[in-house]
């Protein structure tokens, strides 16, 4: 691992982002906990994602479909059949890799080779019920996509949406990576963020190419950096066998080989869900068009995104290192600084209160703001140590507001606000606190 990743990975464990789950029992391979700093990250991510896709939208609605599906399910889609990877063994050691990320010799024994690749199944396995037999057997869903193609009568149905109009779906997905790493980017638990947009038959080529530009506007949106973002439409030899086209918007992840991978798909994945669960199924999923007085099977556009794999990719570029320090404490600074610069809408801490001392009347003063700009953002107040260190573990964690009373406070009914990023300071009332937040940070 990068030495960029090492440092950012030892971050978010020590400030509460992320960390490996049941890790004081030697943890789980691909498994990850968010601790407090890391599911307001998360929380946040989702609700931009939410707000763009659904509610700034009239022709998409939500969805929050089971976990557990019908086994039946997972054999109409074709993850049954298709959803496998080469798996190669290590004749020494007995590790097993996936076979397009290992050369000819075993990384981990350095000596072994390794035998011909098999197919393996990704998906795990579990029953449903009392009795453990092949009747009661199902697999937790791979992808969030399948719930919203078999609820597609009903929730057209309920919502009386018209063509085009899409289901949005974010939740928790499962596949038993062969080879998890590179921290959150290939996990065996992860969250989806998938939008099923329906449309008549002949138009998925205008559709496909919208939805590119809406997915890449969004990611610059919420703050990501132009250069290390690009797109890279596939092959026909790569495509699945879903899909008409697919193109993936990439991150120049600093482990990725070629120096690229994916945090989001779009997908033109025609008719072939919707056939499929209709045949499989004997429910008629045709959409009823009224105009032209016509039943179609609607085609699909899919973006499909990884929250954690977009939560890493925005902690990698945010993440920053100032060599010799940019605030003033009672250290020498000489060391190193870390700032995250996270956009506002993102970042999990909006503002932080500290008191220039930890005697009244400033503190009362400061936990009086801190109570109040809580019914609005998430915030934290702080009076422990010198204002500078103080300054450091915010920026730190990418709080891109501080707000320090002093002692002119007290008379003045003013409050010194710290931009983040410029380290500007400006003089604000406190009356006015509120509305002043509300304009830099929404």
């Amino acid at each position: 691992m990068p030495d960029e990743m090492e440092k950012l990975v030892s971050l978010c464990k020590r400030r509460g982002f992320i960390f490996p789950g049941s890790d004081i029992y030697g943890g789980l391979a691909g498994i990850y906990d968010y601790g407090p700093l890391g599911v307001l990250l998360k929380q946040n991510l989702k609700a931009a994602w939410w707000k763009r896709v659904v509610q700034e939208r009239e022709d998409v609605v939500g969805l929050d479909a089971a976990i557990l599906m019908n086994a039946k399910t997972w054999e109409a889609s074709g993850h049954t059949k298709f959803m496998t990877d080469a798996l190669v063994e290590c004749k020494k050691c007995h590790h097993r890799f996936r076979a397009d990320k290992v050369g000819e010799t075993c990384p981990d024994c350095k000596k072994g080779t390794f035998t011909e690749p098999r197919p393996f199944n990704l998906m795990l396995k579990t029953t449903v019920g009392p009795v453990e037999d092949e009747g009661s057997a199902t697999f937790l869903r791979p992808e969030t996509a399948q719930g919203i193609f078999v609820n597609f009568h009903t929730v057209q149905q309920s919502s009386r949406q018209k063509l085009p109009f899409g289901i949005a779906q974010i939740g928790k997905a499962f596949r038993n990576e062969i080879t998890p790493g590179n921290f959150t980017f290939r996990t065996r638990e992860f969250e989806q963020m998938e939008l099923e947009y329906f449309i008549k038959p002949g138009e998925d080529k205008k559709w496909y190419e919208y939805w590119i530009k809406e997915r890449m506007k969004w990611f610059l949106d919420i703050g990501f950096k132009k250069q290390n973002l690009r797109l890279r439409e596939y092959p026909k030899e790569e495509l699945a066998h879903y899909s008409k086209g697919t193109t993936d918007i990439e991150y120049a992840f600093p482990f990725a080989k070629g120096g690229w991978d994916e945090i989001e798909g779009i997908a033109n994945r025609t008719d072939f869900d919707l056939k499929n669960h209709q045949e499989a199924s004997k429910q008629d999923l045709s959409y009823f068009d009224e105009e032209t007085k016509e039943r179609v099977l609607s085609y699909v556009i899919e973006p499909s995104a990884g929250v954690d794999r977009i939560m890493l990719a925005l902690l990698i570029d945010a993440f920053e290192e100032v060599e010799g320090g940019r605030t003033e404490t009672t250290e020498s600074n000489k060391d190193t600084e870390t700032v995250l610069r996270l956009h506002p809408s993102i970042a999990p801490i909006k503002v932080a209160v500290l008191p220039l001392s930890k005697k009244e009347p400033l503190t009362k003063l400061g936990r009086d703001i801190a109570a109040g700009l809580r019914k609005r953002w998430m915030i934290q107040y702080d009076e422990t140590a010198s204002i500078g260190r103080r300054y450091r573990r915010q920026d730190e964690i990418g709080t891109p507001y501080c707000v320090t009373v002093d002692f002119e406070s007290v008379d003045d009914n003013k409050v010194t606000v710290r931009e983040r990023d410029s380290m500007k300071q400006e003089r604000v009332g406190i009356a006015e606190i509120g509305e002043y937040f509300k304009d830099k940070i929404g």
